[in-house]
């Protein structure tokens, strides 16, 4: 399974061996992990990390929810670390958290499952 902060990190284009930025990275996926909890996704206790040797599936075991968390991590986390200096990059990558949010929501608590008859 895949490292949490490997996947970030090659995402952003940061070599997995370079570990200059690894404390910046891990306190902002672990903000990226608190907002996930209040969400409803991960554990209910929250979930955070402190080196490359945690895994996805030791948050999450959904799979098609996971896709879902790895994008949103990746995009939450370059808005942190690296934020795009274009006003419409900018819009258009919080635009797309704005869906995925929306989107986690509804994988979790679809809503529709607990309609009375």
């Amino acid at each position: 399974m895949e490292s949490i902060l490997n996947s970030v990190k090659k995402l952003l284009g940061i070599a997995e061996e370079y570990t200059q930025f690894d404390t910046d990275l891990v306190i902002d996926i672990n903000s990226v992990f608190s907002i996930l909890t209040q969400l409803g996704v991960g554990p209910q206790d929250g979930f955070s990390i402190s080196d490359e040797s945690t895994v996805w599936g030791d948050f999450l075991q959904d799979k098609t929810l996971l896709e879902f968390v790895k994008t949103y991590m990746y995009l939450k986390v370059k808005l942190l670390f690296d934020p795009p200096l274009s006003s419409a990059v900018m819009n258009s990558i919080t635009q797309l958290i704005s869906e995925l949010e929306w989107r986690i929501n509804v994988a979790v608590d679809p809503g529709w499952e607990e309609i009375p008859e």
